[in-house]
C-alpha cells in the first residue's frame, strides 16, 4: 500500500485542464435558451435570457476571453508574450486531456478542427511560457465527432489529418519518440521528471460513440498491447507512471474496460494515478483487486470540465503529487478545484477581471488522512450514510452550481455505484452498497447524466 511522504518531502502541483470547448461564435448578449445543442450565438438582442459576458449557464460554450482569463489568473501566468519572468514556477507541469472545440458537432469541418486545435494551443504557449504540456486526444477534435478509425485505415477516412496537426502544433513540448506513436495513434509516452513517466492514451479507442469500433472493440489499435510493454518497462527501470486521458474507463466499450482494469490491477504497484474529464463533471471511477473486487488499488481522478456545458460555472483542477526524491510514490497526495462564479462575474462592472476562486480541497472538505484509493473507498461508505457530507459531494460534483432538483434516493444510488466502478458494466462492484434499485435500472440513470 502507498505510504505517506516523510515530513519536509518536495511536493510538485499539477495544473489539469479538460474540456476547454472553446466556441468561435459565443455571442454575449445573444439568446441563451435555444432549440439547437448549443445556444449563446448569433446576433445580440434586448431582454432578459440574454449570454453572459464570460459565460453562461446553459447549453452554451466559452468565449476564448474566458479561456484566457483563466490561463491569465495563474500564478506566474505569462503575460502573454510567452515569457515567466518573476521566479519559481507554481506548475512543475500540466496535463490537459482534450475537448477543445464546441459543441456545434452538426456543422463542423476539418478546417474549424485544425483552427480550434491551432488557436487553444498557441494560447496555452503563450500564457504558460515555458511550461510542459501534456495532452490527449478529446472525441470532439475529430469530425464526424466520435469517428477515430484504427491506424490501419489509410486515405481520406484516417485520422492522419488531426494527428499529424497535434504532432506539428505539440511538437515542443513532447519528445520525438513520442510525436512518432502520436502520428500513428494518437497516444505516447513521455518522461515527467527522472522517476515518473506519463501515459497518454487515446480513450476513442475504447467509446461506446465511436462506430469504427464495431470492426474491432478489443484493442482497435494495439494500444492496450503498447500499454503493457510501457507498464512493464516502468516497473523494470523503477519508475512510476501517471495515466491521463479523456474519457474514464468506466465509459468505455465492456471489453476494453475489462482489460483494461486487469492492466491496472497487475501494474498496480507502478501506476501511481489516473487522470480523465469527458463528463464535465468532478467525480472519480475506484479500482478493486481482481481476485477479491474488496481491496482499492487505484483510483481513476475525474476533473471538472473549463466549460459551462451544460448549467455550470467554469472550472479547472490542481493535483498535488509526491514529488521528485529517491523512493517517492509520485501518488496525488490532494487536489484542489478552481471555479469562476458567472452569477457573481457576469454582474461586475465592464473591464474587470473575473475573480476566480478555489472551490475546496479535496482532503479538507471529505475529511480523508490521505488521498490514497483506500480513503476514496471509505469516502463512498461514508457518502451513503452521511447526508449532510452527500450534499456537499453533490454541490461539488457539479462544481458549486447543481441541478435544481434534489438528487433523491435512485439518483444517489446510481450515483455511488459509478463512483465504485472503474469498468463497464459490473453489477459486482455496487453489490457492498447493497442498492434498492437493480443493476439495470442504475445504468438507465448513468445514460441520463452523460452530456457529452
Amino acid at each position: 500500500p502507498p505510504t505517506p511522504p516523510p515530513p519536509g518531502a518536495p511536493t510538485a502541483r499539477i495544473l489539469f485542464l479538460t474540456d476547454l470547448h472553446w466556441d468561435r461564435q459565443y455571442t454575449p448578449g445573444s439568446v441563451a435558451a435555444c432549440p439547437d445543442p448549443l445556444c449563446c450565438r448569433g446576433a445580440p438582442h434586448d431582454g432578459p435570457g440574454a449570454a453572459g459576458f464570460w459565460g453562461t449557464y446553459g447549453k452554451c460554450d466559452l468565449p476564448l476571453h474566458t479561456i484566457d482569463a483563466l490561463l491569465a489568473q495563474l500564478p506566474n501566468a505569462s503575460d502573454g508574450t510567452g515569457d515567466i519572468s518573476n521566479g519559481t514556477l507554481e506548475f512543475a507541469a500540466v496535463y490537459w486531456t482534450g475537448d477543445i472545440p464546441a459543441h456545434d458537432v452538426w456543422q463542423q469541418s476539418r478546417g474549424d478542427q485544425l483552427r480550434a486545435l491551432h488557436t487553444v494551443t498557441a494560447l496555452l504557449r503563450a500564457r504558460l511560457g515555458g511550461l510542459r504540456v501534456f495532452p490527449a486526444v478529446g472525441n470532439h477534435e475529430a469530425t464526424p465527432v466520435n469517428a477515430f478509425p484504427p491506424p490501419y485505415v489509410r486515405g481520406n477516412q484516417s485520422a492522419a489529418w488531426l494527428y499529424d496537426a497535434m504532432a506539428e502544433s505539440w511538437q515542443g513540448w513532447l519528445p520525438p519518440a513520442a510525436l512518432h506513436t502520436l502520428r500513428a495513434g494518437g497516444f505516447y509516452t513521455a518522461q515527467v521528471w527522472p522517476g515518473l513517466r506519463l501515459v497518454s492514451l487515446n480513450m476513442n479507442f475504447c467509446s461506446q460513440a465511436n462506430f469504427w469500433l464495431l470492426i474491432n472493440a478489443t484493442d482497435p489499435a494495439g494500444q492496450l498491447q503498447w500499454l503493457m510493454g510501457v507498464l512493464a518497462d516502468a516497473e523494470r527501470d523503477g519508475e512510476k507512471v501517471h495515466i491521463i486521458g479523456h474519457i474514464p474507463p468506466a465509459h468505455c466499450l465492456r471489453s476494453w474496460s475489462w482489460n483494461y482494469y486487469r492492466i491496472v490491477s497487475r501494474f498496480e504497484g507502478t501506476i501511481a494515478a489516473q487522470f480523465f474529464g469527458h463528463t464535465h463533471l468532478d467525480e472519480f471511477e475506484l479500482f478493486y483487486d481482481e481476485e477479491t473486487l474488496s481491496r482499492p488499488v487505484s483510483i481513476a481522478f475525474v476533473a471538472p470540465s473549463v466549460t459551462t456545458y451544460i448549467n455550470l460555472n467554469p472550472g479547472y483542477r490542481v493535483y498535488e503529487v509526491a514529488g521528485s526524491y529517491p523512493g517517492s510514490s509520485h501518488a496525488v497526495l490532494d487536489h484542489e478545484t478552481f471555479i469562476l462564479n458567472l452569477t457573481e462575474a457576469n454582474a461586475a462592472p465592464p473591464g474587470m477581471p473575473p475573480r476566480w476562486q478555489r472551490l475546496y480541497s479535496a482532503r479538507e472538505a471529505y475529511g480523508l488522512p490521505t488521498a490514497f484509493p483506500a480513503d476514496w473507498d471509505l469516502l463512498v461508505r461514508r457518502l451513503q450514510d452521511d447526508e449532510r457530507l452527500f450534499q456537499r459531494f453533490w454541490f461539488h460534483l457539479h462544481k458549486g452550481h447543481p441541478p435544481r432538483e434534489p438528487c433523491g434516493a435512485p439518483c444517489k444510488a446510481a450515483l455511488l455505484c459509478a463512483l465504485r466502478s472503474g469498468r463497464a458494466a459490473d453489477p459486482t462492484l455496487c453489490r457492498p452498497l447493497r442498492p434498492a434499485l437493480p443493476f439495470l435500472r442504475i445504468q438507465e440513470l448513468w445514460r441520463q447524466r452523460q452530456l457529452c
